[in-house]
């Protein structure tokens, strides 16, 4: 996946660089940042999604 090619690309790049990812819940795997921000921005509700203060600062971001 995404997350194992990049360590291996990190590794390469630098062969003391060590990286760290972690599995989420399966209730949770099928959400992505760009899928969130996408969301947002055809103004559907993250609320759900994402803590309080990564909300704000997502519509905040989007009201420019």
């Amino acid at each position: 996946e995404f997350e194992f090619q990049m360590a291996l690309m990190n590794k390469k790049l630098g062969e003391d660089v060590e990286t760290l990812f972690m599995a989420t819940s399966t209730s949770y795997s099928y959400l992505s940042s760009s899928l969130v921000k996408e969301v947002a921005r055809l103004g559907g509700s993250i609320k759900d999604l994402v803590p309080p203060v990564v909300h704000d600062e997502i519509f905040s971001q989007l009201r420019g």
